[in-house]
């Protein structure tokens, strides 16, 4: 986030007069909207915003958005996005990633913009599939995957994409899905922090990998698998009649049951977006013996990249006057003079 004038704007302000060009159903349209309803909320303007994206689905996003936008190469947004941070840090800068073009061509970039705390937003779309591309299975999809590039089932273990932005150094990470009600406060949450905001967004691929993710986003019955978490509030799900405990002698989670309402006594641990340790002990828990960890899972702040870059750079030109000339001329030069009557 940027300390930045606010302005009023509407959703209309932030669509753009490109036809949206995803498959009809395609969870992609849902956080479209959820960003388009977010970004005046935040009283951003559209002349201070970038989105940066690189290939796949997710990264039609800046055409449809009514803001600057750089559509890259595969991969490589990160490095786009901090080039553009480090010319111009009051920019609003949005990075938007597919779970294939973020951490299996990327994946060395991504780790770098989040390692380095790049002070900006990053919207990673996991649908575990290669949808641009006609469904091979990605990095993130599961064991087992049937789909063109493995006609026999994946064999690969998926990459957890939160756990891979908390062992690079990401100070923020939050997971949410396409048409959750609840996206838009992870998004102010991620705008609000100051450096690398990482948010892992399930999407539905309507194509390639049809509700994969209807265990606990279904729009019926999902909500009983959710775990949303809050700062200081008990970490509690399906209706509060269960919750999730630390048992300190093993030093792992386990999931109790809640009886009359009183999760003190049944030991549910209280969610703190400082405790780095239990962040990777909540992105790690494995879904169906335990609920799917949701929200706000880290927020830790610390000095950005591009502010370490700045005072560097101010340092280290204290009582220097420039001169472009002084500059051209250092070191071993030569000065060839010539007449008008020379050939040259």
């Amino acid at each position: 986030m940027n300390d930045m004038t606010p302005i009023t704007t509407t959703l209309k302000d932030w669509e753009t007069d490109q036809e949206v060009r995803w498959c009809p159903g395609c969870g992609d349209y849902a956080i479209l909207k959820a960003v388009q309803r977010t970004l005046p909320q935040l009283g951003a303007d559209p002349k201070n915003t970038v989105f940066v994206s690189g290939i796949g689905c997710s990264s039609r996003f800046p055409y449809y958005v009514e803001s600057y936008g750089f559509h890259t190469i595969h991969g490589r947004a990160p490095a786009f996005a901090t080039g553009i941070k480090l010319a111009n840090p009051e920019l609003d800068v949005w990075m938007v990633t597919g779970d294939g073009d973020g951490l299996s061509i990327g994946g060395n970039h991504l780790m770098h913009v989040l390692r380095r705390n790049v002070n900006l937003q990053i919207m990673l779309f996991n649908n575990e599939i290669y949808g641009l591309t006609k469904g091979q299975y990605s990095p993130t999809s599961r064991e087992g995957t049937l789909s063109p590039s493995t006609p026999l089932g994946s064999v690969d273990r998926p990459a957890n994409p939160c756990a891979f932005a908390l062992g690079v150094g990401a100070r923020f990470v939050a997971r949410g899905f396409d048409v959750s009600k609840n996206l838009p406060d992870v998004l102010k949450a991620a705008h609000a922090h100051q450096g690398a905001a990482f948010v892992e967004i399930f999407q539905n691929c309507i194509v390639y990998n049809k509700d994969v993710f209807n265990d606990f986003a279904a729009p019926k019955g999902g909500e009983e698998r959710q775990l949303w978490l809050q700062d200081g509030q008990p970490l509690l799900f399906a209706n509060g009649t269960k919750g999730i405990s630390l048992n300190r002698d093993k030093c792992c989670l386990e999931v109790v049951d809640v009886v009359d309402g009183d999760w003190e006594a049944a030991g549910v641990a209280l969610h703190d977006v400082k405790n780095r340790a239990l962040a990777h002990m909540l992105v790690e828990m494995p879904f169906g013996a335990f609920p799917m960890a949701l929200g706000v899972i880290y927020d830790d702040p610390r000095p950005t990249f591009e502010s370490a870059v700045i005072a560097q750079n101010a340092k280290a030109s204290e009582g220097k006057v420039a001169d472009l000339a002084k500059l051209l001329a250092k070191g071993q030069t030569w000065t060839v003079e010539a007449s008008d009557a020379d050939h040259i």
